[in-house]
């Protein structure tokens, strides 16, 4: 799927559009700032991605600081059979340039 931008994420929060929304930063980061997203941090995601297996066909919108460690979030999470997956563009980079 198609990755998602900071205004579009932005929109669908604020409107509470249905969608799952999951940080891969570590814990750390997560404590520091963070968008409400639920924390599973890249480095755990093999083992913790069996409390999704729910939502293999909803919207699931990852993200980390930059893109790179949701980027390889996304490729972890459609190799094992998710199939709506979409990447935040720039991560919180992006959101805190964007919007402060």
């Amino acid at each position: 799927m198609q990755d998602a931008t900071v205004s579009e994420v932005k929109k669908r929060l604020e409107h509470e559009d249905p969608f799952i929304f999951i940080d891969v930063r570590e814990p750390w980061e997560y404590e520091e700032f963070n968008l409400g997203a639920k924390s599973m941090p890249l480095s755990t995601l093999m083992n913790t991605a069996s409390e999704l297996l729910d939502h293999k066909d909803d919207e699931i919108i990852v993200h980390c600081r930059s893109g790179a460690r949701s980027m390889q979030a996304k490729m972890i999470l459609e190799s094992m059979g998710f199939t709506k997956v979409r990447n935040l563009t720039g991560g919180i980079l992006a959101w805190q340039t964007q919007f402060g």
